[in-house]
């Protein structure tokens, strides 16, 4: 499966960034590269949420369901989506350096039908610009964690 691993550390403490991180409500807000978040299950952010998420990519918009399969609160959790007949993993965690937090997103895809797997010769170019989107969540999100800490 190929993956991409992007990290920054943040100037707060990981139940805060953690906190941030999973305000599914707030993510279009603090999340630059989110148009919008529509969530579809009941309850506090942990495994089994599930939500819609709406971002713009190549000058379209893109909504994906999403959905949580590991929570281990303030050290990580796992988020999966199936779409375009390919599945995606989505791995963050945090961890405490001091009074700050290394964060790291590992997103990794895996093709699921003929027409993904040959449209994963392409990945590079896909992963680029996840790597680009990931790398401008993690700005955003240590934006809004250090600003309100």
């Amino acid at each position: 499966m190929p993956s991409v691993e992007v990290q920054t550390t943040i100037a707060a403490p990981p139940e805060r960034v953690f906190e941030v991180a999973t305000d599914l409500a707030g993510l279009s807000e603090t999340m630059s590269g989110i148009d919008s978040v529509e969530v579809l299950s009941d309850g506090p952010f942990g495994a089994g949420t599930r939500w819609r998420e709406t971002r713009t990519l190549y000058g379209k918009q893109a909504t994906e369901e999403m959905w949580v399969t590991g929570f281990d609160p303030p050290r990580s959790y796992v988020v999966e989506a199936e779409s375009h007949g390919a599945h995606y993993r989505t791995e963050i965690t945090f961890v405490p350096e001091g009074e700050r937090t290394r964060v790291t997103f590992v997103f990794g895809a895996r093709p699921l039908n003929l027409v993904a797997r040959l449209f994963s010769v392409l990945g590079g170019l896909m992963l680029k610009s996840v790597k680009k989107a990931l790398e401008q969540d993690l700005e955003d999100l240590k934006r809004t964690a250090e600003s309100a800490g």
